[in-house]
């Protein structure tokens, strides 16, 4: 199942391309509904690189929901149209979903930018739940975004990195 949303940045493509790329952001946007545990690495590199890492979720900060892979590539596409345009695809794999391959699109606008999520969700039997759970949360995470941009990316005290975090 497909969820995709876009939301309106006011900051440019590319500083929100570098914060996509701090592991920081996704604790900061996805926050308190989910919280990732880093499992293997020990610890999320301070920006992302294209590889695979292993982690514990945890919903609502401490019920464990099983593990997932989170598998990056970025694919920058600048040259199209004369925009900045750029994409982060992790293509992950969990014990909820068989498939959980998340692709984030970030284009320049006149002002501002576009930020785009676009998911397809395969969890078998549970897919329903899972996209359902999917929704929401990538609603609340766009809320975040908007909310961080706002604040010049203030992330101000967050959940740490490290696996006791």
């Amino acid at each position: 199942m497909l969820i995709e949303r876009t939301t309106l940045l006011s900051c440019s493509a590319q500083r929100c391309f570098e914060e996509v790329q701090k592991s920081a952001l996704l604790q900061q946007v996805a926050a308190p509904l989910v919280r990732f545990v880093p499992l293997e690495p020990a610890s999320f590199p301070e920006r992302w690189e294209p590889k695979e890492y292993l982690v514990s979720v945890r919903l609502f900060g401490f019920l464990p929901a099983g593990r997932q892979r989170i598998n990056l590539s970025i694919r920058e596409r600048s040259a199209e149209m004369g925009r900045f345009h750029v994409e982060l695809r992790d293509n992950g794999r969990g014990t909820l979903a068989s498939t959980w391959d998340h692709l984030i699109v970030v284009q320049a606008l006149e002002q501002g930018c576009s930020y785009t999520d676009r998911v397809t969700v395969k969890a078998g039997i549970l897919t329903p739940l899972v996209w359902s759970f999917a929704w929401i949360f990538y609603r609340h995470r766009q809320r975040r975004w908007r909310r961080l941009a706002g604040s010049g990316f203030s992330y101000g005290p967050g959940p740490s990195n490290s696996p006791r975090g």
